[in-house]
């Protein structure tokens, strides 16, 4: 007998294979494939595919997966960029000394490396002319479509105190992101208890956000946001949830509402303040020409 899921709204949207991983059994993303393949999950009774995107409500038939045993675990493959290229990466460096470097990521490159060969900007420092004598240390995230500003620890001295920094709360970062429809203007912060499942638990977690409207029509908004506290996908959530979803979301979007084809998600971390040993850091990282196009044909 199958055992049957209901889709809860937290993963409305999601592939398929992702919303297994997470709800169902952590394996690895080939073998979650092949008991795809083999009729082994339907949704609403029928025969599906992984790319499939999953909506609230869905009854997920999950039948026997036992026998499913991953064989060995997937390496993650590490990225070597050429050497033509590294010099590429040059414009996006905004800060470099002997502690951190701080670059402008590129939207649709990752942070740190997968189970897939794919770009990703640790394995690029690394091989770069900035990390020649030390490591890059990750001390905080974006999305990998997410672009902008990301500090990067080159010893772990300060990617400790990065670390504590963040978790303090006293490094203090501006994100721009483009939106569907006109944001109601007495929205000032955004108060959410945001839903997350971990090892098939489901848990609640507040976030907090404050709002600025730069440009509005009736048909986009272009807006400032302050996050204070750092959850997971926490802007894009809260967004989704005011009725305004940022442009270019797959993951989180309104499904009555018809989407632009972009290549790019328009959400762009634009600053970053600190403070160590009494000196004052800000940071400001410009935003690509895809958002500056988009300004320019809407408002």
């Amino acid at each position: 007998m199958p055992k049957p899921f209901t889709v809860d709204e937290e993963y409305h949207g999601s592939r398929l294979d992702k919303w297994f991983k997470q709800k169902v059994l952590s394996l690895p993303h080939s073998l979650i494939e092949k008991i795809i393949r083999q009729n082994k999950i339907k949704v609403n009774r029928k025969k599906t595919k992984s790319s499939y995107r999953v909506q609230t409500g869905d009854i997920i038939d999950v039948y026997d997966i036992l026998k499913f045993k991953p064989t060995n675990k997937e390496k993650k493959i590490k990225y070597k960029p050429k050497q033509s290229e590294l010099g590429t990466y040059d414009d996006y460096v905004i800060e470099d000394n002997e502690n951190f470097i701080v670059i402008n990521k590129p939207s649709g490159i990752a942070v740190q490396s997968g189970t897939k060969s794919f770009k990703n900007i640790i394995d690029i420092l690394n091989n770069s002319k900035y990390f020649n004598n030390s490591k890059p240390f990750i001390v905080h995230r974006i999305d990998k479509e997410t672009s902008g500003i990301l500090i990067v620890a080159k010893n772990k001295k300060f990617a400790q105190l990065f670390t504590s920094l963040f978790r303090i709360r006293k490094i203090h970062k501006t994100y721009l992101a483009l939106v569907y429809g006109q944001v109601n203007n007495s929205i000032k912060t955004m108060r959410d208890d945001l839903i997350y499942y971990e090892k098939n638990k489901k848990t609640t977690q507040k976030a907090i956000s404050n709002l600025k409207i730069i440009k509005s029509n009736e048909s986009y908004s272009f807006v400032e946001l302050n996050p204070i506290t750092g959850r997971k996908h926490q802007l894009r959530k809260q967004l989704l949830k005011i009725g305004n979803p940022i442009i270019g979301d797959d993951k989180y979007f309104l499904n009555n509402r018809k989407r632009l084809k972009t290549r790019n998600l328009m959400l762009h971390a634009y600053k970053i303040k600190f403070m160590i040993n009494n000196v004052q850091y800000n940071f400001k990282a410009k935003y690509n020409k895809i958002f500056t196009d988009f300004l320019k044909e809407n408002f």
